[in-house]
């Protein structure tokens, strides 16, 4: 699946945008930008995890899958959403129900991803 998106860069990266392509390191701009993109959510967690939280109020993804692509455990996921203020309405897959399970065995000093 792809996500068409519309944006303008200043001019001097979009220069380098361009010339990172044309210099062979990337296919597509496409596809630098798509590692770009990968490479700030890993170097910001804190963006990682809002937009995980997002995606979930959304209904685009599962408890599991956003916390998965927030980089936590179900239970640390839990509560970034609710610090960000989100509700939970789906119930959780058994798949989740297992993972916290797992967690709450676990001594609390080791409970957080």
């Amino acid at each position: 699946m792809s996500t068409d998106i519309h944006f303008h860069l200043p001019d001097l990266l979009g220069a380098q945008l361009v010339a990172a392509h044309e210099a062979g390191h990337y296919a597509s701009v496409d596809e630098l930008v798509a590692d770009a993109v990968r490479t700030f959510l890993a170097a910001r967690p804190d963006i990682r995890v809002a937009a995980a939280c997002r995606l979930y109020e959304r209904g685009t993804v599962s408890l599991e899958k956003a916390s998965e692509l927030a980089g936590l455990d179900i239970v640390a996921m839990k509560q970034a959403l609710h610090e960000q203020g989100v509700s939970r309405v789906a119930p959780e897959s058994l798949s989740e129900i297992e993972e916290m399970a797992h967690v709450a065995k676990l001594p609390s000093s080791s409970r957080h991803s």
